[in-house]
This record gives C-alpha cells, structure tokens and sequence, in this order.
C-alpha cells in the first residue's frame, strides 16, 4: 500500500489533554481521532493494529472450543430488570426508551443477553457445557474518562460466556480461559499478572485479572517478594499479625467507661490514653445499597427497604446500614466488605444517620450495646480482650472491651485493607505494591445470572436444574493501549510484529526514475511473500518520512536511494525500528532477507 494512498494523519505535537504516552501517539501517529470525551474514532493505520489484537484474541478463543457469536448492543431493558441490575448499576448503565416507550439498554457487557439466548434454547444437561464469545461495542457512561481510549465511554471487548451442568465442569473451562488468556497477551507483546480480584458488581465466587504494570494504573497490586502470590488490593489478604490465641473473654478484666473529652479520631485517642492504636475498636458507620445477603434476622431488620422479594431470585433489600469494626490501625476495604454483605455497593454512612442510628456523634459509636443495626467484625476483633471502644455516649468511650463477652457480632469477614509490609498469605514473605492496569478479567459467576433469569435444564435423572455460568473478557481498545505503554520511545511507538499495523514500511529518498523502479519491485516482492508493506511515496524530504517511520513504529525500514543503487552491488538499507544500527543489503536479496525475519518474529509469538 502506498502512503499517498492510505489516511495517516500525522501531528508533530500532540494536544495537551494527552496526558500518557499511548494517548499521545496515537493522536500522533494518526491512530485515532477524538469526536467527544471518551469517544474515539480509529483511523485506517490504528484500526489495522486494532483488528489484529482481535484477531490472536479469535484465533486463540477458537482454539479451546469457545464459538464466536453477535448480540445486539442495544438490549430489552427487561432483561436487566430480570437479573436486578436496571437498578443495580446505577448511572454508568445507559438507558433509553424507544419508539414504542420500551426501555432499553445501551449494553455495558451482555450477561443478560447471553443467558436470555441460553435459556430459550437449553433443555438437557447433553447440551453443555456451552462456550460461547462475542467482540463487540460496550457503552459504559462513565463519569470521568480519560487516557485516550484506555478508559472511553465507547469500547470495543471480548466477552466469552460458559454454562455448565457443575462446578468442576466450569473449573475445567475457567481453566482453559486462563491459559488462552496468558496465549493472548504473550503474543500480543505484553507482560501480564495474573492477580487474585474482587468480583465486584459481576457477582460470583471467584475471579483472575490479567494486569499489565502502569504508573497511571487504576488498581492497586500487591505482590509477594518471596513467591507468585498476587492480588488486587480489593481481594488481597495477609497473613495474621496478632496473636490468634488471644486470652478467653471469660479471664478478660471487667468493662471501664471512662471520659474521653474532645476526644473521638484514633489519632486523638491515642495521645489522650497514651495508648497504641492496635488496641482500640474501630467502628464505622456503613450504609448498603441493593443487599442479597439473608438479614431477617438482623438487628433492625424492620428498617431495611426490600425492593425484589421474588421466588426466582434473592430478597434484594434497597438500603440497609451496617457497623463495621475493625482495629484502630486497620481501614476498612469496602470491596471486600460489599463482598461480604452481598451489596451492590458501600458508603460511609452521613452524620445524621450515625446519630439516629447510635444516638451519638460521630466518632463515639462502638459496638458495645449496640442494638440498632447489625455488627460486622473484622477477622481482627477476634484477638481483641482489653481493648477501647466508642460508648455510644458523646465524649465517652469504654476501656477493657473484650470480644465475646461485652460484644458479639452479626458477622465476621476479612474486610481489612492489606498493604505494602504486611505478610504474603501464602508463604509469610513481605509484601510490596504496584499499580496496574486491567486488561482482562475471568470469571466464575456461579448461578447469579442463571437462577435470576430463570435458566433451566434436565438432568440425567430427569429433574430440573440451574446451570453454573463462567464469564471471560478482554479490553481491546485498552489492550492495544496498553501494547503501546509497553512498546514505545522518545521517537515513537515500537511495535511487536504480531500486531503492527505493517511490516515494512519502505522510504524512497526520491520517488522516481530508478529508485521507484526498484522501490515498486521490492514492494511487490515483499507483499507477494505475505509481509505487509507501506511504501512512503509522498513528496517529502527524507527525513520527514524516517520521523514518520518511527513515530507510527513499523518494524522495519527499508531505505532506497540513488547513491546506494548506483554502486557495483546495489545496496538498500535495512533498519529495526528500535535499533540504532541499519544493515546495506544487496537489493535481489533484500526481499528474502526481511521476509525471513518478518517470519521469525511471528513464529517466535505464535
């Protein structure tokens, strides 16, 4: 293909928005073009980067059974009501109405949609597992986008969905997922972690991100020095440091209520008491939204707001309130605690409400006495036998609280932030953080969607059953991003040959008389071998194209001019993009020779 042929829109500067270096070079390289915030379109050179990271993301999906399939993007509303999430989702879900004043969805992922086909069309445990995946257009409305297209409202992923008759069935796909994944990303250039994740609004028992390392990261890692242990900081936990045999609540001293005046922050308490903050109640205030954790037996269960009592699907409760202890050294994770209740989400609660519902300022509740509303402790609390505790009264607190005898919570979960120095779960070792960017992220989603939307199959004993569902997806847009954070210096982007947008761009100085001759014969010489070729055929000085070169970042450059072409052996030069070296190579050998290494690289990447 020749330049003057092809739209590539090339900036000497790119505009001040971009912030990161993916964003800015492909602004640069003529990649993208910006319609509205978080809106993107990709021009011809990006959109051919763009289909190959597709295309190893098709080509390693069909090769573990999954098959590809298109759903609408935009979906009955319904559907979304039937699993709970028209309301769940809040303001990122975009919704509209149509002619007839149906509701619909602009789809931000297609769990809905998916199961909805399932189900219509499963009867017998013969027919799984099913594996099937789409690529397509999401619209997620977010708040605040940004990077370029690594965070955009519009974007382009995989979604892969599997239903299953049991557990080990969609273990054994889950499986195969994260491998086809660690296939994906190898090939596409990429150094990839495998962390443990939170769930999250996806719902399920368990869940593998695939991070790439980035300083503008918005997940926070924490990684063992010692050995492969990973998480994200929304699922990661740590090893003890308290002592578990903490002494038996009946040989703790006696409860003390004592003035603690103008005295309610940790901070504060601890030079009032002189005192360690490990040794203190931490108690916070949380409201919930949309709860499917069973609370009728919770303290102040009558205050709770049910929005879907349903036969097919759990009691989802609007609102409910929580108090959540923790010790004083600690804060509280609110992943893990939405995890743990089952919520759509967690929020500290406002001050009105912590007044009304301790009958104290902020900064005195504690657990002790504590009627109102459910407690949920901290894996923490349990060591805790001499401890100080907010009394519920203003300006006062408790001193010698003990665990189990002045208080015993509703529920105890691992709801502690972990953090760089705490001690790896798995072997003890220090643990130390880093920020990442998601890339892709596998799920098992267990029955959420399926019991929700009312999927049903026959066993081999003839009785009706609910299929176990798994979901897999991979931002392209954000991966092809990520390529470019990984790929690229001063000059420009740096392509891996697996997703460049050509193989060898070619730059005549001259493009004329012999030079084009010979320019023309190498071109078509190369494209017959099935190495993609860019002539630079433009009029324009060498060095403006060798810039262009670099900044677009084709692998290889092949420069012919009239002095090298005039010597006994007619010589082009050879550069890699990224090397500082070129090689003269006689021109009726320059053909195979670059096509040979063309290959190599492919080969080496799968």
């Amino acid at each position: 293909m020749k330049f003057s042929e092809t739209f590539i829109p090339t900036l000497r500067e790119a505009p001040a928005d971009a912030v990161i270096a993916s964003h800015r070079l492909m602004l640069r390289a003529g990649m993208v073009r910006k319609l509205a915030n978080g809106l993107f379109a990709y021009l011809p050179l990006g959109l051919r980067a763009f289909r190959k990271v597709e295309n190893i993301i098709r080509e390693e999906m069909n090769a573990i059974g999954s098959l590809e399939i298109k759903p609408s993007v935009v979906a009955p509303g319904d559907l979304w009501k039937e699993s709970g999430r028209w309301d769940s989702m809040g303001e990122a879900l975009l919704k509209v109405a149509n002619r007839t004043g149906a509701d619909m969805v602009v789809s931000p992922t297609a769990e809905e949609a998916v199961t909805s086909i399932v189900r219509d069309e499963l009867s017998s445990y013969k027919q799984l597992p099913i594996s099937v995946y789409q690529i397509n257009t999401k619209y997620r409305d977010e708040i605040r986008p940004r990077y370029g297209v690594m965070r955009g409202r519009e974007f382009t992923m995989k979604d892969a969905y599997s239903y299953h008759v049991d557990e080990k069935s969609l273990d054994e796909t889950y499986q195969k997922m994260g491998k086809a994944y660690r296939r994906i990303f190898q090939r596409c250039g990429l150094a990839v972690m495998p962390v443990s994740a939170d769930s999250g609004a996806m719902g399920g028992s368990g869940s593998e991100e695939f991070m790439v390392g980035s300083e503008i990261g918005d997940n926070i890692l924490l990684l063992c020095r010692e050995c492969e242990y990973a998480a994200n900081v929304e699922k990661a936990g740590c090893k003890p440091d308290y002592d578990a045999a903490a002494p038996a609540a009946a040989d703790a001293p006696p409860l003390e209520k004592i003035a603690t005046p103008a005295a309610r922050t940790i901070t504060e308490l601890c030079a009032f008491l002189k005192t360690d903050a490990k040794t203190f109640v931490k108690t916070l205030i949380y409201r919930a939204v949309n709860v499917e954790l069973d609370l009728s037996n919770a303290p102040g269960c009558a205050l709770l707001k049910r929005v879907r009592p349903a036969p097919a699907a759990p009691t989802v409760y609007a609102e409910a309130f929580f108090a959540v202890c923790i010790r004083g050294d600690l804060d509280v994770n609110e992943a893990k605690l939405a995890a743990a209740l089952k919520a759509g989400g967690v929020s500290l609660a406002a001050d009105a409400d912590v007044e009304r519902l301790t009958g104290a300022p902020v900064g005195f509740a504690g657990p002790v006495g504590l009627t109102a509303l459910p407690v949920v402790a901290d894996e923490t609390m349990a060591a805790l036998s001499d401890a100080v505790a907010g009394a519920l009264e203003k300006d006062v607190h408790y001193r010698r609280v003990a665990y189990g005898k002045d208080f015993s919570p509703w529920l105890v979960a691992d709801v502690r932030t972990v953090k760089a120095g705490d001690r790896c779960p798995a072997c003890g070792g220090e643990l130390y953080e880093k920020k990442g960017n998601e890339l892709g992220h596998i799920f098992k989603l267990g029955y959420k969607y399926t019991k929700s939307m009312n999927a049903r199959f026959l066993d081999e004993n003839g009785a009706s059953q609910t299929p176990v569902m798994g979901c897999y997806g991979i931002g392209v847009d954000r991966t092809l991003a990520s390529i470019i954070e990984e790929h690229h210096d001063d000059a420009g982007i740096v392509w891996p040959m697996s997703v460049a947008p050509f193989h060898v761009v070619i730059a005549p100085v001259k493009y004329e008389g012999a030079v084009k001759s010979a320019v023309d014969a190498i071109a078509a010489g190369l494209e017959k071998s099935g190495v993609e070729t860019l002539v630079d055929d433009r009029n324009e000085r060498a060095g403006v194209k060798f810039n262009d070169a670099d900044l677009i970042g084709i692998p290889f450059r092949i420069v012919v001019g009239d002095k090298n072409l005039a010597l006994e052996t007619p010589l082009v030069e050879v550069k890699r993009r990224g090397e500082r070296e070129a090689r003269l190579i006689p021109v009726d050998a320059v053909v195979q020779e670059t096509a040979g290494m063309v290959f190599d690289e492919l080969v080496k990447v799968g």
